[in-house]
């Protein structure tokens, strides 16, 4: 359509120049029909200059030679050569540009070798800066053109790399609350099931004990409530007016209330922790994280009678780590019970801040998670 456009606008020009130069040609009384039919034809290369402008600017050249042969005025025919020259400068490359421009030297050296002397130097001289002016006019439209076009293109390049990266942002958050929700409800739910199997085995004979284990299972039941509510408000804070309210996210300093937990769940547990000082934030929840689904883990697979320690230790460049239990080997449990998806997400939370990681059986018998992460000097 842009085309049928361009080639409809091109032949309107060519039929005002032909009809002008015909209009002069008869007025001035230069010749007969012949010569002004022949003066028309030359302002056919107008009309397809977009389409095939080296091969329009070639027949521009014709009437100019023809007249200067018959010794006749040309009429507008110069114009025509003119403006098909801006059309190749101005739409095809450097090389078939100035092979354009070399064909328009050529057509007006022959045209002034046929047609009598009646041109002077200084003639000639502004013939042709007239010709390098609209050649390079020409060359000046397409190469800022070109830039144009550079620039959206670059412009659509950083469009799409920022959409990229936010559709990165969102997969990384995505993934994010994904593994604090498997920690949070995994922990919670592994502690209120091991603690409502001990409350249906002393239903019976002890409801005393039936009642505390059902008070630990709602008072589980809350803390797990709270978290989540913690972790959707994230997803919530800017639909909410107001800031959001939300806890501190845990770390090392909620360790003992895990522990304890733990106990309370029947899972005896030891906790040991060497130095002390600030750690950056994002350390500070993979720790606790770490150290909860760990703990989750042992309560779930190690088996009745196992016993868990938790051993935290930082030094100034590095903390290490190591929830470890004495219960079922890997090889006691069934396949694929020790590395469920919530150890899966502590690696990913492990390899983010640059540490270290093992997950396997333990020397002696049990399972292990070693985890060491490097602090920053200072």
């Amino acid at each position: 359509m842009r085309t049928d456009r361009a080639l409809f606008r091109d032949s309107l020009l060519a039929a005002a120049l032909a009809a002008a130069s015909v209009a002069l040609f008869v007025a001035g009384g230069n010749g007969g029909v012949a010569e002004a039919v022949l003066l028309a034809a030359g302002y056919l290369p107008v009309a397809v200059r977009r389409r095939w402008p080296l091969g329009a600017l070639c027949a521009a050249q014709v009437p100019i030679v023809v007249f200067a042969a018959l010794h006749m005025d040309p009429g507008l025919a110069g114009l025509t050569a003119l403006i098909v020259l801006y059309t190749v400068a101005a739409h095809r490359g450097l090389a078939v540009a100035l092979s354009g421009l070399a064909v328009s030297a050529v057509g007006y050296v022959t045209a002034l070798a046929l047609a009598p002397p009646t041109m002077t130097w200084p003639d000639h001289a502004m013939a042709a800066l007239i010709g390098l002016a609209v050649w390079g006019t020409g060359r000046s439209v397409r190469l800022r053109r070109a830039y144009l076009e550079e620039l959206k293109d670059r412009a659509a390049r950083l469009e799409r790399a920022r959409d990229a990266d936010t559709r990165a942002a969102r997969a990384e958050e995505r993934s994010r609350i994904a593994r604090e929700l498997h920690d949070v409800v995994a922990h919670h739910v592994s502690v209120m099931t091991v603690q409502a199997a001990a409350a249906r085995k002393v239903l019976t004979a002890s409801p005393e004990l039936a009642g505390e284990a059902l008070s630990a299972i709602e008072e589980t039941g809350r803390l797990a409530m709270n978290e989540m509510r913690n972790i959707v408000g994230v997803l919530r804070t800017d639909s909410l007016p107001g800031p959001p309210e939300r806890r501190p996210q845990p770390g090392l300093r909620d360790l003992p209330a895990l522990v304890e937990q733990m106990r309370e769940a029947g899972l005896p547990t030891e906790l040991e922790v060497e130095g002390g000082g600030p750690v950056p934030a994002g350390v500070d929840l993979a720790v606790y994280r770490l150290v909860q689904e760990g703990l989750t883990n042992s309560l779930r697979h190690a088996g009745p009678g196992a016993h868990a320690r938790v051993s935290v230790r930082q030094a100034p460049r590095e903390l290490s780590l190591v929830v470890e239990d004495d219960g079922r080997g890997p090889g006691d449990s069934p396949p694929g019970d020790r590395t469920g998806h919530g150890l899966v997400g502590i690696r990913e939370r492990v390899a983010l801040y640059g540490g270290i990681l093992r997950i396997g059986p333990r020397t002696g018998g049990g399972f292990e998670v070693r985890a060491t992460f490097p602090l920053k000097d200072g």
